[in-house]
């Protein structure tokens, strides 16, 4: 509370390779034949690997067991620019967007859930399209592709928290402990959905301090982190004044169990949650100041709680956690920029803050390691480190902050 797959393109970038489904090309615009897509257990073949800009349409057909989803991918491999899903087995589906030329990513999810299968190489050709249109469709198409980034994600985290679940369970502490920050990765970067269904989150994501304050049962990532990285005699807790050893025992396996247990069981309540019509509901009655507003609480997450290195009090890895917020922040508002850049000279300024910003931020905690690779322990930052980073996330904040109102001007 309060990457395996790295969102490495910049937003500038992002905006140039948005696919808006349903929206019409101006009339020069190139228009490819159809695409048919395979999907099978293990694979996703796609009968071509590149077609012209303008209107491209892919033509799903599920040949295997489960249902199953297509996805087309930004070049940063997280971004989702198009997709189509509950494709039943036997059934086919069509996918159609207006493509601007770059270099994307084809995927098959059967099961709909998990990293998918058969992640291929795709790429646009030819000059740039404009994409004309009602406002109102691409603010619908802008809040479609927020729900599907959404869905994947949380895709990808109940098997992980599965996964997690079982090695803290079996005792394997260390490969918990390896899997920990990678698997919160996927909850970070899309945290303000949970955060709005009550106390979801406080299950998932509460420190141990917060529950005690608030007379909540502990448990979630954090119980379960304390028991993977035992805290030293000396340690306090993240209050800065109880003995981290007060009233507390390491779990016992039974114990374990219930908290792997419980982890499972809410996580798979949020999953229900975003494939239910009450989350589309809810996006689509927010509309692209929900996205905006999102992107704002991701980036406060890390401006008002993290930055202390308060979230992951015993393990040290808050990094992880900044880098999965700042991601799905960067995400939402790759969404929204057009509509921003849209106002005027004071929009296109505010965008152009916002770019700078995420850059600088991003080039900062690079300094200090990568998702992938692995990043230092937050102990290990000096406090000149901690000030840069502290001071370069409120320098993004703020203009992000007058992100919505700009939108909706």
């Amino acid at each position: 509370m309060n990457s395996t797959r790295l969102l490495a393109a910049g937003a500038a970038a992002g905006a140039a390779v948005l696919l808006l489904s349903g929206c019409v090309a101006k009339t020069d615009a190139a228009a490819s034949g159809a695409l048919t897509v395979t999907s099978t257990a293990d694979g996703c073949a796609v009968s071509a690997g590149s077609a012209p800009s303008g209107t491209v349409a892919f033509t799903v057909d599920n040949k295997s067991e489960q249902t199953t989803e297509f996805y087309l991918l930004a070049s940063d491999g997280l971004r989702i620019v198009g997709e189509v899903e509950n494709i039943a087995p036997g059934a086919s589906r069509s996918l159609t967007v207006v493509a601007q030329p770059g270099d994307y990513y084809t995927l098959c999810k059967p099961g709909m859930v998990g990293d998918g299968v058969g992640k291929a190489a795709f790429t646009v050709t030819g000059d740039a399209v404009a994409v004309d249109g009602p406002d109102a469709e691409q603010k619908q198409q802008a809040v479609d592709l927020y729900a599907a980034f959404v869905k994947d994600q949380v895709g990808q985290l109940l098997p992980a928290v599965q996964t997690f679940a079982a090695v803290y369970e079996s005792g394997d502490d260390a490969a918990a402990r390896e899997q920990f920050p990678r698997v919160r990765a996927f909850y970070e970067r899309i945290e303000p959905i949970a955060e709005a269904l009550g106390d979801l989150d406080p299950r998932i994501d509460y420190r141990e301090v917060d529950a005690v304050a608030e007379g909540l049962d502990w448990t979630g990532f954090h119980r379960i982190e304390k028991d993977l990285w035992v805290p030293a005699q000396d340690a306090l807790n993240a209050d800065g004044e109880t003995p981290a050893w007060q009233n507390w025992a390491p779990s016992t396996p039974a114990e374990r169990a219930t908290y792997g247990d419980k982890l499972i069981a809410d996580t798979q309540e949020l999953y229900d949650y975003v494939h239910s019509d009450a989350f589309t509901e809810a996006l689509d009655a927010q509309g692209v100041a929900g996205i905006s507003n999102g992107a704002i609480a991701l980036l406060d997450e890390v401006a008002t709680g993290k930055i202390s290195g308060e979230e992951d009090w015993w393990s040290g890895t808050d990094l992880y956690d900044f880098a999965a917020n700042v991601e799905g922040s960067k995400m939402a508002f790759s969404l929204v920029r057009d509509f921003a850049e849209s106002k005027g000279d004071k929009g296109a300024s505010l965008v152009g803050r916002i770019d700078a910003g995420y850059t600088d931020f991003e080039a900062a905690l690079a300094a200090h390691g990568s998702a992938e690779a692995g990043f230092v322990p937050y102990s290990q930052l000096t406090e000149a480190d901690k000030r840069q980073l502290t001071d370069l996330i409120n320098a993004l904040a703020e203009p992000l902050s007058q992100l919505t109102v700009t939108i909706l001007e």
